[in-house]
């Protein structure tokens, strides 16, 4: 189902000011309650933030004093192919390691000779959406604040009803790394006062079990199912980075007319720029039985897993 993320997006009309530093959290004054982040990055970004043999993780964790977690390799957040990382911690500490985070991609997204312009990067935190409202507030006052304080685009996804047990939202800002952080840390030391939102801090980061009950998931990849039976036709959308759609429709279209004459099923690729809802992935939508569905699914995924693998090398 197509879903329409909010409006709530900086948009402004005159030359931006730059933007002030962040103020020290309000929390900063008192003992620090426990905080905790959650984000979404790509596998190959994963990658780059475990470092060889741990070392920039481990090197990220002693520099903010922040716990630093990530879902396991082929674990993704519904609907995408991203994986979830999770910083638990005090909230000062939790946005040091966000920042030598985002800091860390930054630094790897390639420029051009003589291009002064300063690389920008989505940043998407996952969030319980019964802690949304606390964020967006009456009318949208708390997160149109947000926005004028910080001079970054803040965009609330709305909760998607197209995967079984999904209670979390996306929240994408973007902006300069200074004005990203600024935003961010409106916005978590409001939602650290939430209860709704500490209540998810040990929440499990596979999502699996929610969506791998009917023996159709993706090692968390999120799917949209309709409950028929088993020799019924059963319709499937999964999303896939819009970098490895390539790899799985192959050259000529020889890869996803081998999956769906080996699996039986249909298969359908949405047009470029036809994401799923708070993503940059394409929507592969699979026709079938449920065990031609199931395999075509698996032959797409073992696509997409090579060619993270090959990205993390």
């Amino acid at each position: 189902m197509e879903s329409t993320e909010s409006s709530y997006v900086s948009s402004p009309e005159q030359p931006r000011k730059k933007s002030p530093p962040p103020p020290a959290s309000p929390l900063s004054d008192a003992v620090e309650k426990p905080t905790y982040i959650k984000l979404l990055v790509s596998n190959a970004a994963a990658g780059s933030v475990i470092g060889k043999g741990g070392a920039t993780i481990t090197d990220f964790q002693s520099q903010s004093g922040a716990r630093i977690q990530l879902s396991k390799n082929y674990e993704f957040f519904p609907g995408t192919s991203d994986r979830i990382i999770l910083i638990s911690g005090g909230i000062d500490d939790a946005l040091k390691a966000l920042e030598l985070i985002i800091a860390k991609l930054l630094s790897e997204i390639p420029t051009e000779d003589g291009d002064d312009a300063e690389p920008r990067m989505r940043v998407r935190l996952v969030v319980p959406n019964n802690a949304c409202g606390s964020i967006i507030g009456k009318g949208g006052s708390i997160i149109k604040s947000f926005i004028e304080e910080s001079h970054a685009g803040i965009k609330i996804s709305p909760l998607d009803t197209d995967f079984l047990g999904l209670t979390d939202r996306l929240v994408a800002i973007t902006g300069t790394l200074e004005e990203q952080m600024h935003a961010i840390d409106l916005i978590l030391s409001k939602l650290t006062d939430d209860t709704h939102y500490l209540q998810n801090m040990h929440a499990p980061l596979s999502y699996a079990a929610a969506y791998n009950s009917t023996n159709h998931g993706l090692n968390g990849a999120g799917v949209k199912f309709q409950h028929n039976k088993e020799d019924r036709t059963n319709s499937v959308t999964i999303g896939v980075a819009d970098e490895h759609i390539g790899l799985v429709v192959g050259r000529g279209g020889r890869n996803i007319m081998e999956i769906s004459q080996n699996s039986g099923a249909r298969i359908k690729i949405s047009d470029r720029g036809d994401f799923m809802s708070g993503t940059n992935d394409r929507k592969i939508t699979i026709t079938g039985s449920q065990r031609a569905i199931h395999a075509a699914e698996d032959m797409i995924m073992q696509k997409v897993s090579y060619a993270s693998e090959r990205e993390t090398d």
